[in-house]
């Protein structure tokens, strides 16, 4: 069991110069290069934008008050450093739509992640992450157990939403919180997220951010750098 809260020198200052290259780089030459349709195993259509070129690809899947569109500044990061980049509309956002789409907690999510992870496969990519926040990283969560072994690499559950059965997840799992998160009851998120990352398999990290902000909010406070730190070394750890 791996528990990552701090960047070692080497590892602060490749992946700080990494960061800084790819933000450096203007959006319009970075910007969404495509909208694709996705088909859902259970007769759903989602929409997502498709990011950047490489064999190693990626799946952004947004929490309950985002959409695609709030992967942007992430997505072209990411993109900038090789790795094909997906951004999908849950059903229900955007002109994405599928069974139980009016009822967030009970909408199959899964499966709208699975047609993203399906297409960066058929499209060439040699592995394939998904970062999910909050209930996005439920839902990544979920797809990583009804999917193939092999079809989800790795896992970034920013804040992720709670699971039923978080033993069964596959592939690197990487969770990530602020120390300060609550609910709306006021009940500090973390209790519930270290009870995920103590039942789920190994190879896992924890990482626990400073502050209060909650999931992909982290990336538009203090903590936002560092958070894209820790991602970009998690997904291109050998």
């Amino acid at each position: 069991m791996k528990r990552a809260q701090n960047f070692t020198p080497a590892y602060a200052i490749a992946f700080a110069i990494m960061l800084a290259s790819a933000m450096l780089l203007s959006s319009s030459t970075l910007r969404a290069q495509a909208r694709v349709a996705l088909a859902t195993a259970d007769s759903g259509l989602i929409y997502a934008d498709l990011y950047g070129e490489g064999k190693r690809g990626v799946v952004l899947a947004h929490g309950g008050r985002f959409n695609k569109e709030s992967w942007a500044q992430q997505a072209r990061a990411l993109a900038a450093v090789g790795i094909r980049v997906l951004a999908l509309d849950f059903r229900g956002y955007g002109e994405s739509r599928g069974p139980r789409q009016d009822d967030r907690l009970s909408a199959p999510l899964h499966l709208d992640v699975l047609a993203a992870v399906r297409y960066l496969r058929k499209a060439g990519a040699t592995t394939v992450s998904v970062i999910g926040g909050s209930m996005g990283g439920g839902a990544a969560a979920n797809a990583s157990i009804a999917a193939e072994t092999g079809e989800i690499d790795q896992l970034v559950l920013l804040s992720a939403m709670a699971i039923d059965h978080p033993e069964q997840m596959k592939g690197r799992k990487l969770f990530i919180t602020a120390a300060s998160d609550t609910t709306a009851s006021g009940k500090p998120r973390l209790i519930k997220i270290r009870e995920q990352f103590e039942k789920a398999p190994e190879p896992k990290e924890l990482v626990i951010l400073e502050g209060y902000a909650h999931a992909q909010a982290l990336f538009q406070t203090e903590q936002g750098k560092r958070l894209m730190q820790e991602i970009l070394r998690f997904l291109t750890k050998p």
